[in-house]
C-alpha cells in the first residue's frame, strides 16, 4: 500500500511546527508533502500573526488555491492507494472545502472558518478537531452544525486555537497528545 499525505499550513506558512507534523506521519508506506500556499515558501513568525492573517486573506484567500490543490490531489489519487489531506487553521478550512474530492481521509485541525462553508458535504471520512474555545465564534454552535453531517467525525479538546502547535503560546500538552493520538488512529482505520 502506498499513501500520500498532503499538509496545508496555518497562516504562518511552512514553519518548524508544520515540518515536525509532516515528520510525524512518515512511515515505510507513507510520503508527506507540505504544500506552501505562499510564493517562494514565504513564512511569518508568531509575532507577525496579524500581518500573516492579512497576507493570507488578501493574497491567498479561501477560493484561489482550490483549483491548484484539487489538481494536485486528483493527480496523486492516480498514483497512490490512499491520498490524505491534513490542514491546520486556514489550511483546515481549505481541506474541509476539498473533502468533496475522492480522497481516503481529510483531517481539519481547528479550521475556524469551516463555519462559513457549512454547505460542504464531505465525500470521504473527515475528522474535524476543535478547541474548547475560539475568540471569534461559538465553537458549540459549529459542533451542532457539523453533528448532522455524514462522513464527519468531530473531536473537541481543551485549549485555544493553536493548542496542537508546540511553538504556539496556546500549546496545551495534554490536548496535543490526545489529538495527535486520535489523528494517528483515524489514519489507521480501514474504510468499509
Amino acid at each position: 500500500m502506498k499513501r500520500k499525505i498532503f499538509i496545508l499550513h496555518e497562516i504562518y506558512g511552512i514553519n518548524q511546527f508544520i515540518k515536525e507534523q509532516a515528520q510525524s506521519y512518515l512511515d515505510e508506506y507513507t510520503s508527506v508533502c507540505c504544500v506552501s500556499l505562499y510564493p517562494e515558501g514565504k513564512s511569518f513568525s508568531y509575532k507577525q500573526a496579524q500581518q500573516a492573517y492579512d497576507y493570507f486573506l488578501h493574497t491567498v484567500g479561501f477560493d484561489a488555491p482550490l483549483e491548484m490543490l484539487s489538481k494536485k490531489l486528483l493527480k496523486a489519487c492516480e498514483k497512490y492507494d490512499e491520498v490524505v489531506l491534513i490542514g491546520y487553521s486556514v489550511g483546515a478550512t481549505l481541506a474541509w472545502r476539498l473533502s468533496t474530492l475522492p480522497l481516503h481521509r481529510v483531517i481539519c485541525v481547528y479550521g475556524s472558518r469551516i463555519r462559513q462553508f457549512l454547505d460542504v458535504q464531505p465525500s470521504c471520512p473527515t475528522l474535524v478537531i476543535l478547541p474548547s474555545y475560539e475568540s471569534s465564534f461559538d465553537v458549540n454552535a459549529l459542533k451542532q452544525e457539523l453533528r448532522h453531517k455524514s462522513n464527519v467525525q468531530m473531536e473537541q479538546y481543551q485549549g485555544y486555537h493553536g493548542f496542537i502547535d508546540t511553538y504556539n503560546s496556546n500549546f496545551c500538552p495534554a490536548s496535543y497528545m490526545q489529538a495527535h493520538a486520535k489523528i494517528l488512529n483515524f489514519l489507521r482505520v480501514e474504510q468499509h
